[in-house]
């Protein structure tokens, strides 16, 4: 069983203290978005969960606990991207986020970095040849990481 954590919340950014308990409670109870009555109890010992995968914009609550992960395959789809204030106003800057990018890959290896340059907004400040420029300079911030 794979454990997609995190696609509808971020889990590694704002819960991942809950996380680690459930780690150590070995399952979770998921209500079913479509019909709130429904609360599967899902299985999180290392010997039924074949990899964990994150999802996420801001890893850095992770950087001093992963050994918690060490029973578990695991991997992160990290988002970064390089929109302003106006679009993501609750992330650190870009080059705090470029950096945890880098000591996680550094911690865990790159193999198990994936980046993801999402979504891409279009719009007057936001135009094709911005995302052009800014995907090349991130790619080449991250090259070896990911």
């Amino acid at each position: 069983m794979i454990i997609s954590a995190s696609r509808r919340t971020d889990i590694p950014a704002f819960y991942w203290e809950w996380f680690q308990k459930r780690l150590q409670e070995q399952y979770v109870l998921v209500r079913n978005p479509l019909n709130l009555h429904q609360v599967s109890r899902i299985n999180l010992r290392p010997e039924v969960v074949d990899g964990l995968v994150f999802w996420t914009k801001n890893p850095e609550p992770m950087l001093k606990r992963l050994s918690v992960l060490d029973a578990y395959a695991y991997y992160f789809q990290f988002t970064l991207n390089a929109y302003a204030a106006d679009v993501e106003a609750a992330l650190p800057p870009l080059a705090v986020r470029i950096e945890i990018f880098r000591q996680l890959a550094q911690k865990i290896g790159a193999e198990r970095m994936i980046w993801r340059y999402d979504p891409i907004l279009l719009s007057a400040r936001y135009d094709l040849q911005y995302h052009a420029a800014v995907f090349e300079e991130l790619a080449a911030q991250l090259a070896g990481s990911t």
